[in-house]
């Protein structure tokens, strides 16, 4: 663990150099420790970047602030995507991996803060596993997406992300121009081994193409 580059953050370099480069974005009072069994679960070998939300709810970590539950600070939210593209950049001269090659991995907070990156700064992914995520904010104008591979996986009895909300990020991703997979768990809003089974084989069977 180190806490330069303006993110608390784990990074372990691959053992695989044909596997992309996974971010890992945890949910709210998760850390940079909490989604690391799962990157070696979904691609064992991948080089694993793992930061910690700079920002504290009642003792928290997130990666934005919300102003109640589903309400976001946009401004906020603007603000940290920011640093979030700028820590990629800087952590890839760092770490000396391939900035094109990042595949997002985000549950919750972390996947609604991965939806902003593809929103505003899509050329820092190539590719995204958003589990549970909603729509961060609507852009205008859309980005160019241009066929970049985005798995959503929510569940049907999630309390907190509807069925709506899911369906209508999985459209606004479409009409930029994702490759989006949509699949429904029978499930709330923690994960299941169901998840883990088809994200894994998502990303066994996607071509991650460098952005760069």
């Amino acid at each position: 663990m180190t806490a330069d580059l303006d993110f608390v953050h784990v990074f372990e370099p691959a053992t695989d150099a044909d596997a992309p480069v996974l971010l890992l974005l945890h949910g709210t009072g998760g850390d940079e420790r909490d989604l690391l069994p799962l990157a070696a679960a979904l691609r064992p070998g991948a080089a694993v970047l793992s930061p910690r939300g700079n920002v504290l709810e009642r003792g928290m970590p997130r990666f934005f602030r919300r102003i109640a539950e589903g309400v976001f600070d946009l401004e906020d939210l603007a603000r940290r995507t920011r640093e979030l593209a700028e820590f990629l950049s800087r952590a890839a001269d760092r770490y000396r991996f391939d900035s094109g090659r990042v595949v997002a991995v985000g549950f919750s907070n972390g996947a609604n803060i991965a939806a902003s990156l593809l929103f505003t700064a899509p050329r820092a992914l190539a590719g995204a596993v958003l589990f549970r995520a909603m729509v961060p904010f609507v852009p205008a104008p859309l980005p160019a997406l241009s066929g970049t591979p985005i798995l959503l996986s929510n569940g049907r009895m999630d309390p907190i992300v509807p069925r709506a909300e899911t369906e209508r990020l999985a459209g606004l991703l479409r009409q930029a121009g994702g490759d989006v997979t949509l699949v429904w768990q029978p499930a709330g809003h923690a994960l299941t081994q169901a998840d883990v089974v088809q994200a894994r084989d998502w990303l066994a069977a996607t071509r991650v193409s460098s952005m760069t």
